[in-house]
């Protein structure tokens, strides 16, 4: 899979706007299906509201067709489809605070992070190169890491149960800090890092028993991401076989959400029943794609009437200046909107919910510096092994602050192993090196 040339391109470019398209489509149908949130209100008149409101993103998005492939480059596409997909929601928007301006802000941000995150790239090379058997020694002590680490959260939790039975018991989980940090590394950073190693060096029962590992962890933790995660590196690691870079990361959202698209309208045709609506529609569509934008709306109504929280949602801040506010902020979210705990991405915890919304741009700004280390550190290594060692990690940023993406879902960790992973170790034979 060959790498960007940085050139404009005018298929990509096509593609690119045709991903948007669908997107507000899909956001249009999450907007009819789930008013009875009462968080949107649904009239056709205000479509053409949202797509005049939408375009400037739109417009943006020409530098995915310009831009060469690079870690930043993933990021920024997840982050671009968030914001797109507020400002879509603006207009059906059933809260009162200033919309224009969250707009604008929202905007700004999304131009503030792409700048650092596409554009800074510069080289950071170890300063000793590892062996093949060191990188092959370091390969199986992630394995066993990983081993030990789902005996571990076997002790303290194991429970078969259906996806719709999960939140009965994920209340009830109790991990030691050093376990929870240790699953969140191995899941986020570990096991994507080993699955990548494995396809690239053409070693595919190893890379599949990976998937199994990565799946086996999800009576532990009962998440929906553990479920899907081997799924989702499985559908990468499809479209990376022999496709261009840039496309994949387009691809990668593009056809879940045109699928969800296809099965709403089978549904609105009355060939598929509201259940099997839910189960991919509301996963994919709405908890996966239309939920984050969703999130900014929330955040945005919340913090126009709240003080910021400074940051004191992090541990370490709180200890030092202590926080308006005694409990998580998801969890008083949760109780004051019907939408349940919101986990939100950077641009709502530490943008809206830190700084402000006035001061987000200058929080993505500061984000996309620091996720532009993942660029400085990998732009040796092959696009596909950057994908699919990434893939968990991006996925996560939709939903997570940047702080516990860093340390709990491990894209520092990830950062160093692709800093000391020399690229042709990568390419060698498995058995040969």
């Amino acid at each position: 899979m060959p790498s960007s040339s940085g050139k404009l391109n005018g298929g990509l470019l096509s593609f690119v706007i045709g991903y948007a398209v669908v997107c507000c489509i899909s956001l249009t149908i999450v907007i009819h299906l789930y008013d009875y949130l009462q968080i949107f209100t649904f009239e056709r008149p205000l479509i053409v509201s949202a797509a005049l409101i939408a375009l400037p993103a739109i417009a943006l998005s020409i530098v995915f067709a310009y831009a060469p492939f690079s870690f930043g480059y993933l990021t920024s596409f997840y982050l671009y489809t968030v914001v797109l997909g507020y400002l879509w929601l603006i207009p059906f928007s059933q809260f009162s605070y200033d919309h224009r301006a969250t707009g604008l802000f929202a905007l700004a941000s999304l131009a503030g992070f792409l700048i650092p995150a596409m554009l800074i790239n510069w080289p950071a090379r170890p300063p000793i190169s590892f062996t093949p058997k060191v990188m092959n020694g370091l390969l199986a002590a992630i394995v066993t890491i990983a081993i030990v680490t789902l005996a571990a959260g076997m002790y303290y939790n194991f429970r078969l149960v259906g996806l719709a039975d999960i939140y009965q018991f994920r209340d009830q989980l109790d991990f030691p800090p050093p376990l929870r940090y240790a699953i969140g590394i191995t899941l986020g950073a570990l096991l994507p890092f080993a699955f990548a190693c494995f396809v690239e060096r053409g070693a595919n029962i190893p890379a599949c028993a990976t998937l199994l590992l990565i799946l086996g962890f999800y009576p532990i933790t009962l998440t929906k991401t553990t479920m899907f995660a081997p799924f989702w590196l499985a559908f990468l690691w499809l479209l990376t076989s022999g496709m261009e870079a840039r496309r994949v990361v387009i691809l990668s959202l593009l056809i879940p959400l045109l699928v969800g698209v296809f099965v709403a309208l089978l549904h609105y045709a009355g060939m598929i029943s509201q259940p099997h609506l839910v189960g991919y529609f509301g996963s994919v569509n709405f908890r996966m794609i239309a939920f984050p934008s969703i999130s900014l709306d929330v955040y945005n109504d919340f913090f126009s009437r709240h003080e910021v929280t400074h940051f004191c949602q992090i541990s370490l801040v709180r200890s030092y200046t202590g926080c308006p506010y005694a409990e998580q902020i998801p969890a008083i979210l949760a109780r004051s909107y019907p939408v349940g705990s919101i986990n939100a991405s950077l641009l709502a915890t530490e943008g809206i919910a830190s700084v402000g919304t006035a001061w987000t741009p200058l929080s993505a700004l500061l984000a996309g510096l620091v996720l532009s280390l993942g660029n400085c550190t990998s732009n040796r290594l092959p696009p596909r092994f950057v994908i699919l060692s990434g893939g968990v990690l991006v996925q996560t940023l939709l939903n997570v602050p940047l702080s516990i993406l860093l340390v709990t879902n491990g894209a520092a960790a990830t950062f160093l192993l692709w800093y000391i992973t020399p690229s042709p170790w990568l390419t060698q034979v498995r058995g040969k090196a």
